[in-house]
């Protein structure tokens, strides 16, 4: 007795799970992932047969510590490959806004939002962060993840907002001054 396919049931494929874990990225972000993606298909792919092909003109390959080195080498490429390729499939494009002089109240923090902080615990200077997804995240470029303690305490808060932070330092107090 065969069932239909049906959310319960779904239908059987090669695939031994379907994947659809939704990635967020901006386009910059996007396009990184698809120039390493093509960097590795095309240039580290031949380097790494080239680095085979004379491993195995060594002969005995049991004891041949290069053919074992490329065969690594080859190994950690293939699965960046694979991941690259599904973090490629899976990512959804987020809008990345620019500061404009019109940051008015009112407008809701979300991904890709450019926001101005200041750490009101330790009163410290004003701190500018790009919330992105946790892909891109890049803390000297002050792009947080929107997974990071203070990315998801500033999700959804809006200018004038004060907001508490619990990270691994300890809790954390922060006035949003602007939004965009």
């Amino acid at each position: 007795m065969t069932t239909a396919p049906t959310p319960a049931n779904p239908p059987v494929t090669g695939a031994s799970f379907v994947d659809t874990e939704e990635m967020l990225i901006t386009k910059e972000g996007l396009k990184k992932l698809k120039e390493e993606l093509d960097f590795l298909k095309t240039t580290k792919r031949q380097e790494i047969a080239q680095r085979l092909k004379e491993a195995i003109s060594y002969g005995d390959l049991s004891e041949n510590a290069e053919y074992e080195e490329a065969k690594n080498d080859q190994a950690f490429i293939e699965g960046r490959i694979l991941e690259l390729e599904k973090q490629i499939k899976n990512a959804r494009i987020i809008t990345e806004r620019t500061p404009t002089k019109s940051w008015t109240k009112g407008k809701v923090i979300d991904i890709g939002s450019i926001v101005t902080v200041r750490n009101k615990t330790d009163d410290d200077e004003p701190e500018t962060y790009t919330i992105v997804g946790s892909m891109e995240a890049d803390p000297i470029e002050h792009k947080i993840s929107n997974e990071s303690p203070i990315g998801k305490a500033l999700l959804g808060r809006e200018k004038g907002d004060i907001v508490e932070v619990v990270a691994p330092a300890g809790k954390f107090k922060y006035e949003i001054l602007k939004v965009a």
